[in-house]
């Protein structure tokens, strides 16, 4: 059981940030739960899904061209912790993301960069 929870989860990730590679608003939006919230730790921010997802015009523009590599560092009771490299054209940056999942649904993301390069990722 455990296996397939983590395959789920694995799955849910990999559509995440294909769909935020795009700015496909329609899948984020569909993995997305009603009342989640993504929290910009960062920049200190904190957006509903409507908000997120009206962010994604202006995302759309600094990913183009860039590339996301993502590894799962754990997934356990519905917490799937990520380290993500964001290699924009010109600059890269290392973040650490955390997702609550509730049946396959993002319920809640937060965001803390780690680095400014993703060396040695």
């Amino acid at each position: 059981m455990l296996g397939s929870a983590r395959a789920d989860d694995n799955a849910v990730i990999g559509r995440w940030y294909s769909a935020l590679l795009v700015a496909d608003r329609g899948q984020l939006a569909d993995m997305l739960a009603d009342d989640a919230r993504i929290r910009l730790q960062d920049v200190e921010t904190e957006q509903n899904k409507q908000q997120f997802l009206a962010s994604m015009d202006e995302w759309q523009g600094a990913v183009s061209g860039a590339n996301i590599r993502h590894r799962i560092e754990s997934a356990e009771n519905g917490l799937v912790t990520v380290v993500v490299c964001y290699d924009f054209p010109g600059n890269d940056l290392l973040t650490r993301e955390v997702f609550a999942l509730t049946d396959e649904r993002i319920t809640a993301s937060s965001q803390a960069t780690i680095a400014e390069n993703c060396d040695g990722f």
